[in-house]
């Protein structure tokens, strides 16, 4: 797994040069259906930055106290997962509605802490994906945000569509990207900062369309056994 991880970090690298990035670009491990003794060996090879899509597997898979490394949900949450989920990550980046975003700012705040957040956009049209569906439905949920006092936006995310059609694929990024720079002039005081967005099989064209973090699964960790 040690030179999977450095190939894919030269990949990064060489992806950011050609977009003439100099800026940094997060990997995140999503380590979806796989065991924790796979999760230690990414640790062992230098990855410090693990997502996981279902609350239940996160849970069960990741310890409650943790050193070394940080924890992502990337996948989508319901409402009657938020209080068991507070406890165990450092971010959730998969919001998708105002009532989540108050939901977990709620139980946050119950636990001590503020969770620093990612609106989930849906970029591609698909049904079968989270996220808001319009610009308008993400301006009426910031405009609710400066009540709450234990999340913090930070970015956006967006799951690119699925196809082998570059062009779908460059306007799904190009699109969220367009949505945070109109977001940073409608909200000055909040960064949008992150712009998650590409996976294994399109990480590569997302940063050359401004990614600042990638999820990658399959590519670090093997084909996934969805049983």
């Amino acid at each position: 797994m040690k030179d999977v991880i450095a190939a894919i970090r030269y990949e990064i690298e060489e992806a950011k040069k050609r977009a003439r990035r100099d800026d940094e670009v997060t990997l995140v491990a999503v380590s979806k259906t796989h065991p924790w003794e796979s999760v230690q060996e990414a640790l062992d090879a230098g990855l410090t930055v693990f997502g996981e899509n279902r609350v239940q597997e996160l849970t069960g898979k990741f310890p409650l106290e943790r050193e070394g490394y940080t924890l992502r949900l990337i996948g989508h949450l319901q409402s009657n997962k938020v209080k068991s989920v507070i406890g165990y990550v450092d971010a959730i980046d998969s919001v998708d509605s105002l009532k989540i975003l108050k939901a977990i700012d709620k139980e946050s705040a119950a636990a001590g802490k503020v969770m620093p957040v990612l609106l989930q956009v849906n970029t591609s049209g698909e049904a079968s994906k989270s996220g808001f569906s319009s610009p308008d439905d993400i301006y009426r949920c910031i405009d609710a945000y400066s009540d709450l006092s234990h999340v913090r936006i930070e970015g956006l995310m967006t799951i690119g569509p699925l196809t082998d059609e570059e062009k779908a694929i460059r306007e799904s990024f190009a699109s969220l990207k367009a949505l945070s720079e109109d977001l940073k002039v409608r909200y000055p005081e909040i960064p949008f900062k992150e712009l998650s967005m590409g996976m294994s099989s399109d990480y590569l064209l997302a940063i050359e369309m401004g990614s600042t973090m990638v999820r990658i699964g399959s590519a670090i960790f093997g084909a996934r056994d969805e049983r």
